[in-house]
C-alpha cells in the first residue's frame, strides 16, 4: 500500500469518525445502537403537553418481539436514567447547546416527573412538571429532539394525547 492509500483512509477515518449536531458542536459519532432499536425498526415522536410531553416510540409494523422488548428496555433505561438527573446520553448525542437541556439537568429530582409506560408494540415516556419554567425548557428539549430526529406520524398517537389535561 502506498502512502497515499494511507493518507486517504486516514483521512476517511477521521472525517466518518466525527459529525456535527444540528446544534453546531461537533461530537463523535455514538457507536451503532443495537440493531434492533435502529431507526429502520421503530418510530418515535415527542408530542408536547400543556404540563411537559410524550416522548413515544414503537416498532414499525411487521417488526419482531425482539425490536419491541429493546424499544421497552431503551426507554425505561432512558427514563431512569432521567429521573436521577442524568442527561449524558441526550448530551453526547445533541451536545450541550441543545435547547432546554441546561434547565433540565439543574432541576431538582422532584420537579419533573419522568413517568415510563409499556406499551403493546413499545413504551412511551411522560415528561411532566408544575413549574413553567421547565415546562418552557422540555418543551424546547422537545422541539430540539424533533428538528434532529424528524417528526414521524407514529399511528394513534396524537388521538391519545389530545385532552389538554394533559
Amino acid at each position: 500500500m502506498t502512502n497515499s492509500n494511507f493518507v486517504a483512509i486516514a483521512i476517511f477515518l477521521i472525517t466518518t469518525a466525527f459529525a456535527t449536531t444540528a446544534f453546531g458542536e461537533i461530537k463523535p459519532v455514538p457507536s451503532p445502537v443495537s440493531a434492533a432499536y435502529s431507526p429502520d425498526n421503530r418510530l418515535q415522536t415527542f408530542s408536547k403537553t400543556v404540563h411537559g410531553g410524550v416522548q413515544h416510540v414503537v416498532a414499525k409494523p411487521g417488526a419482531d418481539a425482539k425490536v419491541i422488548a429493546a424499544i421497552q428496555a431503551h426507554l425505561r433505561q432512558l427514563a431512569g436514567a432521567l429521573t436521577s438527573g442524568d442527561f449524558s446520553a441526550s448530551e453526547r448525542m445533541h451536545g450541550a447547546a441543545m435547547p432546554g437541556l441546561a434547565r433540565l439537568k439543574n432541576a431538582k429530582p422532584d420537579e419533573i416527573r419522568y413517568e415510563y409506560r409499556a406499551l403493546p408494540n413499545g413504551a412511551q415516556i411522560h415528561y411532566s412538571s408544575e413549574y413553567p419554567q421547565l415546562v418552557q425548557a422540555l418543551h424546547e428539549w422537545f422541539d430540539a429532539q424533533t428538528q434532529a430526529h424528524g417528526a414521524e406520524a407514529v399511528p394513534g398517537h396524537q388521538q391519545h394525547h389530545a385532552a389538554p389535561a394533559q
